[in-house]
């Protein structure tokens, strides 16, 4: 019988994980001072990637030296914003957000890793139009449909989804409101277990079996390239 992978190898693999996280993270805030400023009380973009790095432990201080590198007070790298679109096998829209300093290199990445589970490469604007964007405050199992919705409401939130089957909630926000609604239902002693400004699509495509499996395939690679920040579908029926 063979044994599992051992505690060292385990950690290593976690460490790495952890690694491409804030590494991800800290490309959002360098977009994100660079964009509009260093202070995160007029930059909701910048408060927004430091409460996802808090939220993954990641340290005050690799904060603060991410933004000093933004700002110009410490040398650092230059990131450009690229989105790419395309479709995955069985019709599926797929949108990726890119934080590069080579575009060359992660438009290879990104055209290599479509074609080889099936998919294409679009144009710019192929496949955008099906999604919008949209702030999501979520509450798991458990959380009161009750509070949470008289909170939300109070706190300028625009729709409140209920899903009967585990008993969770999402908050849905207009994206320029996120912020200060997340603030208010923190401050009612309401703060969300997961919370982002994502893109979310109108209408979704159904897949199963062994296309399921090249959609899933396909987008796990894209969200492991260095260059990828966030990976958006429409598909429905993944594992």
């Amino acid at each position: 019988m063979g044994r599992g992978p051992s505690i060292e190898a385990r950690k290593n693999a976690q460490d790495a994980q952890r690694g491409k996280i804030f590494t991800k993270i800290i490309r959002e805030i360098s977009v994100a001072v660079r964009a509009s400023g260093s202070d995160p009380h007029g930059n909701p973009r910048l408060r927004a990637a430091i409460d996802k790095g808090l939220d993954v432990n990641m340290s005050k201080d690799v904060i603060e030296r991410a933004i000093k590198k933004a700002s110009g007070e410490l040398e650092g790298v230059t990131y450009e914003e690229i989105r790419y679109e395309g479709y995955a096998p069985g019709g599926v829209a797929v949108i990726v957000d890119c934080l590069t300093d080579n575009r060359v290199r992660t438009v290879a990445d990104v055209r290599h890793a479509f074609g080889k589970f099936g998919g294409n490469l679009g144009t710019e604007g192929s496949v955008a139009f099906m999604f919008h964007k949209v702030g999501v405050l979520s509450y798991g199992t458990g959380a009161d449909e009750e509070q949470i919705t008289e909170a939300a409401i109070e706190a300028g939130a625009d729709d409140i989804v209920a899903y009967p089957e585990d008993g969770a909630i999402d908050v849905l926000t207009a994206p320029e409101a996120f912020a200060g609604v997340k603030a208010a239902m923190e401050a009612a002693g309401l703060a969300p277990g997961f919370a982002e400004v994502t893109m979310r699509a109108d209408n979704d495509t159904a897949v199963e079996g062994e296309t399921a499996e090249q959609v899933q395939k396909l987008l796990h690679w894209l969200n492991e390239l260095d260059d990828v920040q966030n990976v958006y579908s429409n598909a429905n029926g993944l594992g």
